[in-house]
Formats: C-alpha cells, structure tokens, sequence
C-alpha cells in the first residue's frame, strides 16, 4: 500500500502513539507530522500542508469526556474544512464519534485499532483528497476556459459547466463565420436553438435578418407558405403574402423540426439550397435569394431516409457541419448551474434540493428543469427551495447503481470526505448498493 501521496498529521498525547503511528504510516510512503495538543496540532496546520488529520478524543489523563476532541474537531473544521479527519477514541466515546462522523469527520478508530482498517481508510482518504484537488484544478481551468471564450464571442448568455458542452460551443463558435449550413441535432429541449443563436451571433452575417420557423408548429398545407410565399389567389381569398426566405434575404433562417417538412417541401428547400432561387406558391416567377440554413432536429433523419421520409440529398446539403446536442442526463454538471440560473431572484436551493435534481433523469432536459424551478418558486413558502418544493417524481429521482458510473461516485465520495454513507444518501443509494457498485468499478472502499 502506497501512502506517499500525502502528509498526515497525528495529534494525540500520548507519545507511544504518535510513534505507532509515526512508524505504520512512515513504512507505507506518507510523511508523518505528530502533535501532543490541540494547540501544537492546529499550530502546525497553519504552518504545514496536511493532508490529513487522525486525532485523539481526550489529551489529559483524567480526561475521559471527550470534549477536548470534539472541541480540536470543530477547530479544524472551521479553520480547516477541506482537510479529513480521523478519530481516534475509546469504546465509551463511540457515540460522540458517530455524531461527530454525521457532523463531517471522515472515520473513526476504536482504540486499539486494526492496522489494516486504518491503512485502507487512510489511502482512501489521501486518494480522495487528491482527486478533490485535482478536480478543483480541473474546474478552474474549465472556469478559464469559459470565461476566455465569453470575452471573444458572444454565447448569447448560455449556462453550462461540463466540459461537454463547452466542446460543443467552442465549436459552435469556430464554425460560426462558416457561410455552410449547420444542422443541430438532439433530444427535445435541450437548448437546440440557444445554439443556433450563438452561431448566428458569431457569423458573418450578425446584424443581418435572423428569422425562426418552427415546422412541427405548423400544418402541412401552411408548411410551404410560411417558408416560400404565396401569390393572389394562391389559397382561396389570401393576398401575396413574402415568405421566409424572403424576408431573410441576405441572413440567416432556422427551421426549427426540421424532420416534420413535407416531401414537396424538402424538394423546394433542396432547390434552395443548390441554386438560390424558389417561386411563391401560386406562382410561376422565380425569385432568388442568398440565406444561411441553420437547421434543428430531434429525429433521426438517417432512419428517416431509410424509411423514405427524408431525401437523402438534401441531408447532406444540410449537414456539411452537425452540431449535436446532448440531453442533461449526458451532462449532470451542467444541471445545478442551470438551476441556480432559473431560480427567482432572492430564491436559493437546499443541499437536498440539489441532490434530487442531480440524480433526475430529465427527460424533457433544460425546457423540464426550468419548468420546474419556476414552479418551485412559485409554490413556495419560504426563499429555499429545499427537494420536497420540487415536486420530482420520488421513484424516477433515485437512480439504478447500475446507471452511476466512476466519475460520479468518485465525486460524491469526495464531497462526502470518504463517508461511504453520506455518499450513498446523496446518491440515492443504500450503502450496500453503493458498496456494490464500487466492487463492480474497482473502487476502493473502506473496512
């Protein structure tokens, strides 16, 4: 077992201790610091980068209460919060040790204790703490990373964390001053049209006419009308009325459900996009125009052309540059940002609340998490939205072990400090459930 990651400081009176410890420990790779008082040991962890804390509960000999421990323990905690601590106590404490565990200390040991007990929570610990760390470097420079790309293009004010998307908008960006059509894809309200916006505001052609058609919002016989014109007397009593592309000559025009256009339809499109010209319906004159297509579609518009519902042409005049987006189950960092950003101003989320929206599947993505934050807001009796306010259904928002994959359990064992427990109730998990999960991930788990 290799310890030599991290600095471990041992704070107990009793001095054969300290060089149990001192020794165990040493022989295993970490470097040992040892204090014989609470004023010794919060001294040196103001002078020394620790790693981690294992500390006594009594450090006179007529103490016996414990209160000297629990005292050292909120000590370093408040000047310390990130650092694990490990208590050492005697059977007649094992209470105080357990309500200080669900206060946040990461272990306790029962004196004497069992060398191999305490070497796997130790490397557990240590390991854990360096993938926090790790992941704090990472998310700074993610952090920077956005904030750079902010100052060079406008991101028409989307929120997100994970590095997913960041890749997808970076790119949205990059591919914006493109005069090539772009087509988006991906589930239903995950934020499709955000970025055809971003690529729109970082082309050529920003400033220019920018129109949206929605074509699942449309009936077919209209489809064509709102897209090309029509002349007088095209439909009964209808004047010449200017269709889409022509009001966006020179611009951009984002159809919206792509996959509901109608077979004529998608045939005018395709001449569209070829040769520039189309003809009012109703009308014989052709007219020409130069218009960007950024397109958007939760289909699967390669079954579609194998189904015969797509022409296959036009797919590809359309997806010179794909863009596709994730659904939110694919990017839960991304899900406690964005809620945070749809709460009502003066409103906060509880600790539970953002656990529960975590471990929800979203199946109607970014459009069902806004929604239910309005309505939390709405509904609530007081500025903290806690899980309850929520509303999630309670079976969907526990998730099958199955589906939590490495990253996820790591990072809820780093913010729960190693307490197997805490971990697994923030996943919505048993402890059991959990233990299985990180034997089938190769997880280390404590004794």
């Amino acid at each position: 077992m290799n310890l030599s990651a991290g600095t471990v400081l041992v704070i107990d009176d009793n001095e054969a201790v300290r060089t149990a410890f001192d020794v165990l420990l040493s022989i295993h790779g970490a470097r040992v610091l040892a204090a014989a008082t609470p004023d010794d040991g919060l001294s040196l962890l103001g002078r020394e980068a620790v790693d981690l804390v294992i500390q006594d509960m009594n450090f006179r000999r007529e103490a016996t209460s414990g209160e000297e421990g629990v005292a050292l323990f909120h000590a370093i905690r408040a000047r310390f919060p990130e650092i694990p601590i490990i208590l050492l106590t005697a059977w007649t404490h094992l209470e105080t040790a357990v309500d200080l565990v669900k206060a946040g200390a990461a272990d306790y040991m029962a004196k004497p204790w069992d060398d191999s007990r305490l070497l796997t929570s130790v490397r557990n610990l240590l390991d854990l703490r360096k993938a926090r760390a790790e992941a704090r470097a990472l998310r700074a420079e993610r952090t920077q990373a956005r904030e750079t790309l902010a100052d060079e293009f406008d991101l028409c004010g989307i929120v997100y964390e994970s590095e997913t998307m960041h890749t997808l908008v970076s790119t949205a960006t990059h591919i914006a001053h493109a005069d090539v059509p772009v087509l988006i894809t991906g589930p239903n309200g995950a934020g499709k049209e955000v970025l055809a916006d971003i690529v729109q505001a970082n082309s050529s052609v920003r400033g220019k006419p920018y129109l949206k058609v929605n074509l699942g919002a449309l009936p077919n016989e209209l489809m064509e009308a709102e897209l090309f014109g029509t002349e007088t007397g095209a439909f009964t009593g209808a004047r010449a009325r200017t269709g889409r592309f022509e009001a966006a000559d020179g611009g951009t025009l984002f159809l919206d459900e792509l996959g509901n256009l109608s077979g004529s339809g998608q045939a005018k499109l395709l001449r569209v996009l070829q040769t520039g010209e189309f003809s009012r319906l109703g009308s014989n004159t052709t007219r020409r125009t130069k218009v960007r297509i950024l397109a958007a579609t939760n289909a699967n518009l390669r079954a579609a052309i194998r189904d015969g519902r797509f022409r296959e042409d036009l797919f590809y005049r359309l997806n010179v540059i794909e863009l596709e987006m994730p659904a939110l189950l694919d990017r839960r960092e991304d899900i406690a940002v964005l809620a945070r950003h749809f709460l009502e101003p003066g409103f906060t989320l509880a600790q539970d609340a953002g656990d529960a929206l975590t471990r929800y599947p979203w199946p109607g993505n970014v459009r069902e998490l806004q929604n239910t934050i309005k309505r939390a807001c709405l509904l609530a009796t007081d500025r903290t939205i806690n899980a309850a306010a929520l509303g999630l259904p309670a079976a969907a928002a526990a998730p099958e072990e199955t589906t939590l994959d490495r990253a996820t359990i790591e990072q809820a064992l780093g913010r729960a400090q190693g307490v197997v427990a805490q971990a697994a109730r923030e996943l919505g998990l048993s402890r059991q459930a959990l233990y299985r999960r990180m034997d089938k991930l190769g997880l280390r788990q404590p004794n």
